[in-house]
């Protein structure tokens, strides 16, 4: 080879060394600053997260509560319906989906803590869109209950919402936080009912199914294209989905100091809030005169949108509260409040009195609701939020199916006004297990003693 190829080769060498060295300079340089783009995220991008969550949230409950009102007329339009009692095919319906989703919820934290929490929101929000959108078509009363049970299986939007707030907030803002999702939930919650009664009178049963699904579609697509999530799925074998795996990380959970004792208030928290549902109507109707019977249904309605606006108020308050306060007094002032105007509600004589003490006790509800979730939130570990609320999804959607039920058993044996009763005595049990049993907070804004509380 002669001299001057060989130095023809060595300098095409040099160019190119020169020239990958440049392009690795400039690809080191893009990812160093798309690093530094990802790092130095807003600091109030958690605020952004919120608000989107927030919304969307009350889009999904408002859409999924909307059927409520006709759902249990709709089934006994369908057939087969006249082979089962209507109470039964009432109590199917309505209780079929809190039932499967306490099972399913667990797994569905699971995933979540291993594929991120905006994929498990997005699921819920477009799966639920589909069932709902397919209960308007349901041509009898087993297919209809099996799409709620299909429902049930695909929740999670309650659960996911939280865990996903919880993993993107600062830990300072958590009370502030879960109190303004409680705010998204139970606005959709106590707006979805009246919108749902309306569409089904005005326009039939089957449109009411459509608009249901148009706003989950719409929640989804908010979470889908606003929410940013930070947070990175681990990949390690702790995540594993085997059963046994399972539960040894759900061991683990519940071993961590105060959890136990917040799932057994979120569960006595779900027989205190769904107990007055399903005798509300009939409550009403024996208290207004005969003359007024035609509306008993729209009082109804009031006294539960009532309580609902004043829970999503308390829910906000309560939170901001808790902030400064620390969660276990706020727990406990709420919780007496509670059981205070609950009381007299088994002693009304009219609907009014009825309608201011419900409004009453629903403020102070909202704080026994958001209590116990910001506690939830400060006593996981980071990385395990989705596994810890879809346990307590799984809990609370237990305690929501039971409730009635057993409300209605109360109500057959003891009467009406029984029910009030037995709401008061849930509320003192939790006044009692949270300030015997939880971690005492570093902020001492009053005293308080079991022996006092029990009035000893």
């Amino acid at each position: 080879m002669s001299a001057a190829k060989l130095l023809r080769i060595r300098a095409c060498n040099r160019v190119e060394l020169l020239y990958a060295g440049r392009i690795c300079k400039k690809s080191c340089r893009l990812r160093a600053f798309v690093q530094d783009a990802e790092e130095s995220q807003p600091p109030n991008r958690w605020l952004v997260t919120l608000i989107i969550v927030s919304l969307a949230q009350a889009l999904g409950t408002g859409g999924i509560s909307l059927v409520y009102p006709f759902l249990p007329l709709y089934i006994q339009t369908l057939r087969d319906a006249q082979f089962i009692s209507p109470e039964l095919l009432a109590g199917l319906v309505i209780g079929m989906p809190p039932l499967v989703a306490s099972i399913a919820m667990p797994f569905w934290g699971r995933l979540a803590d291993q594929y991120g929490r905006k994929k498990m929101v997005m699921r819920a929000l477009f799966g639920a869109s589909i069932v709902l959108l397919l209960m308007g078509f349901a041509e009898t009363a087993l297919a209809l209950i099996a799409l709620r049970a299909l429902q049930g299986l695909t929740s999670g939007i309650i659960s996911s919402s939280m865990a996903l707030v919880a993993g993107e907030t600062p830990r300072e803002r958590i009370g502030f936080a879960l109190g303004t999702l409680q705010v998204g939930l139970f606005g959709g919650a106590a707006i979805g009912p009246l919108v749902g009664g309306v569409l089904a009178e005005r326009f039939g049963f089957q449109v009411p199914f459509l608009f249901t699904s148009a706003m989950l579609v719409l929640a989804g697509l908010l979470v889908t294209l606003g929410v940013r999530e930070t947070y990175k799925p681990a990949t390690d074998s702790r995540l594993s989905l085997s059963p046994l795996q399972m539960a040894r990380a759900w061991r683990g959970i519940l071993r961590t100091r105060g959890v136990k004792t917040v799932y057994a208030l979120r569960f006595l928290n779900g027989f205190a809030q769904r107990s007055v549902m399903p005798i509300a109507p009939l409550f009403v109707m024996a208290l207004i005169p005969g003359a007024m019977a035609a509306g008993a249904s729209s009082y109804a309605g009031l006294v539960l949108t009532v309580s609902a606006v004043a829970l999503t108020a308390g829910s906000f308050v309560f939170g901001w509260l808790g902030d400064k306060w620390g969660f276990r007094n706020v727990l406990i002032l709420a919780s007496l409040m509670a059981m205070t105007f609950y009381i007299p509600q088994a002693l009304v004589s009219n609907v009014y009195q009825l309608l201011v003490l419900q409004a009453l006790a629903g403020i102070a509800a909202g704080g026994v609701l958001s209590a116990p979730a910001a506690m939830l939130a400060k006593y996981t570990d980071l990385g395990d939020e989705g596994s810890v609320y879809g346990l307590d999804a799984s809990v609370t959607s237990f305690s929501n199916g039971m409730a009635p039920m057993t409300a209605s058993v109360i109500a057959a044996m003891f009467g009406l006004r029984a029910v009030f009763a037995a709401v008061a005595i849930y509320y003192l049990a939790i006044l009692l297990i949270g300030a015997q049993l939880l971690p005492k907070s570093k902020r001492k804004i009053f005293r308080f003693s079991v022996g006092a509380a029990a009035g000893s």
